[in-house]
């Protein structure tokens, strides 16, 4: 088994942009009964454009700019300043016109969180330490499927395990290619996981 094969799927599968999109399509799939198709699929396409689409053609204009040289893992500490501070200005948009049109707390404490952890990341890139993108992002998720179960008594005990998993299988990643030190890994945990817990006062 080529373990340089294997380890940078677990990067790509659970890239941070497409994390948001995930915990969406979850969402929406344990609620879908509360809410009409027309009313999930605007809220999905907004989700998909702030977080998906924008981030990307950003990424490409910094790079036509000469501002990123790396790829598309924005490997170099400076150059994760300018995407990361795009990143929480998306958030910030969906927190505050998205989701002002339907209520959908457990979403909006959801990206409230993601916006934390995000200003959380730039602030320590200002001080040159790079936390774990990868770990924020799967860390926030996981916790999210865990809030989702608690709040509206669902078992996914299955899907919990698998994405504890993930965690580690991602960590392991990231450090197998070299991308992360352990440092920056429970970083990005620690980063992920507080404004998610906190927040779950709010909706839970």
């Amino acid at each position: 088994m080529d373990l340089k094969k294997i380890f940078p799927l677990f990067s790509y599968l659970f890239h941070p942009l497409f994390i948001s999109v995930y915990a969406t399509l979850f969402y929406f799939f344990v609620t879908r009964s509360y809410f009409y198709p027309h009313e999930i699929y605007l809220i999905l396409f907004q989700v998909i454009i702030l977080t998906v689409f924008l981030p990307v053609s950003t990424y490409f204009l910094l790079k036509s700019l000469g501002l990123i040289r790396s790829g598309i893992m924005l490997s170099e500490k400076k150059e994760r300043r300018l995407p990361l501070a795009f990143q929480a200005m998306f958030f910030l948009v969906l927190i505050e016109h998205s989701f002002a049109m339907l209520s959908i707390p457990e979403l909006y404490y959801f990206f409230l969180g993601a916006l934390i952890s995000s200003v959380l990341a730039l602030l320590l890139l200002l001080f040159h330490f790079k936390a774990s993108l990868h770990m924020i992002g799967l860390v926030g998720f996981t916790l999210f499927i865990m809030g989702i179960s608690l709040h509206y008594h669902i078992r996914f005990v299955n899907m919990i395990a698998f994405f504890i998993m993930a965690v580690g299988a991602v960590a392991t990643s990231r450090l197998y290619m070299h991308a992360h030190s352990m440092k920056e890994i429970i970083a990005g945990i620690v980063i992920g996981a507080l404004p998610q817990i906190a927040l779950w006062y709010y909706w839970l």
